[in-house]
């Protein structure tokens, strides 16, 4: 046994209080660095004037509620993923549906756009994640040109194809992240250390980023480096899952959205939480965060239907948008920042301008 070289008191209960100290040191040297809130800072900044947003699109065809999207590098075609089974292909300038395809399992939770263009990934329940690449012939048959290249041990959460079509960052219920080559399927890295379901990642902005955060129901969000495997920073300040994660377009922060109805920015150079974004209000769960393209700006999708616009210096609330008629599933600003678009549980997604 291990504990048999330990002197008699230096039981696990001892260690453990000595590990808890040392966290309550490395507490308080971070406490002394914060020495002013973010909303102090920016009192001198001008206020935002008054904006209006309004859904500008409707795009309907999903037989369920939608559960993930991304956009296209190309500004204009969005990918969707929803409860039915179905994975869509949209124009968004004209709303018709360019690419269709029927997933085996239902619940597909994940879904990204291949920086090319040329293709898509998706999974969820199947605990895959596959990847199709997209052509224009008249009657192509997507389901038989299918890679299946991630292998999970439960449900498929997010993913996101890294600067290349060629890696595939995925995450999953089994409380793990991985790195996978999309060519041959291979495990190239594993990211373990959550204690829970892993629910949401993104990857740093720069081309060079060879970091990117996850969230989950750990209520931990975790900065992770790819070539190493190792997380880098941890952040624990939320009550509840942890459903979203955006890096700010600098990289040098990111932003959290939470079922504990608050979103959070936290600042990686300063390593600790800046600002909170919340009302008393606002008592339904944030599902997703996106930046707008300045960074000024924190679009956030929330349970009880509505899209909450916040200034990300002020910390105050800016906007409130109506028109989904079930909660907010998922939500990204589109690469040109001239519009975003929402998906909901009501089968539809939106887009705003």
């Amino acid at each position: 046994m291990a504990t048999e070289g330990l002197h008699e008191n230096e039981t696990l209960a001892s260690l453990k209080s000595e590990a808890e100290s040392l966290k309550g040191k490395l507490e308080e040297e971070r406490a002394k660095l914060h020495d002013v809130e973010l909303h102090q800072v920016a009192e001198r900044v001008e206020a935002l004037g008054q904006f209006v947003m309004k859904t500008r699109r409707t795009l309907k065809g999903h037989g369920n509620k939608v559960l993930c999207m991304d956009w296209c590098k190309d500004k204009r075609r969005i990918v969707s993923s929803s409860q039915d089974g179905k994975v869509i292909v949209w124009d968004s300038f004209t709303t018709n549906k360019e690419h269709a395809v029927t997933m085996p399992c239902t619940w597909v939770m994940a879904c990204a756009y291949a920086p090319s263009g040329c293709a898509i990934a998706c999974g969820g329940l199947d605990n895959k994640c596959s990847v199709y690449p997209l052509t224009f012939e008249k009657n192509e048959n997507m389901a038989a040109k299918k890679k299946s290249v991630a292998m999970h041990t439960n449900y498929l959460s997010a993913c996101s194809f890294t600067n290349s079509d060629m890696q595939i960052l995925t995450a999953s219920g089994d409380g793990t992240c991985a790195l996978w080559d999309v060519e041959s399927g291979q495990l190239l890295q594993s990211f373990h250390g959550h204690g829970a379901d892993v629910l949401c990642l993104d990857l740093a902005p720069s081309e060079t980023g060879n970091t990117f955060v996850s969230g989950g129901c750990d209520k931990k969000a975790m900065v992770w480096d790819m070539r190493s495997g190792q997380c880098v920073q941890s952040f624990e300040t939320h009550d509840s899952d942890i459903n979203s994660v955006r890096y700010y377009p600098s990289g040098d922060a990111f932003a959290s959205g939470s079922d504990d109805a608050t979103c959070r920015l936290y600042d990686l150079r300063a390593d600790r939480e800046v600002a909170i974004y919340s009302k008393e209000s606002i008592i339904f769960g944030a599902s997703s965060v996106d930046f707008s393209l300045s960074g000024r700006l924190l679009f956030a999708g929330y349970n009880d239907y509505t899209i909450n616009v916040w200034d990300v210096l002020k910390g105050s609330r800016v906007s409130i948008l109506f028109g989904h008629e079930n909660r907010v599933s998922t939500l990204r600003v589109s690469p040109d920042g001239t519009a975003f678009c929402s998906g909901s549980w009501d089968h539809t997604l939106r887009i705003w301008a």
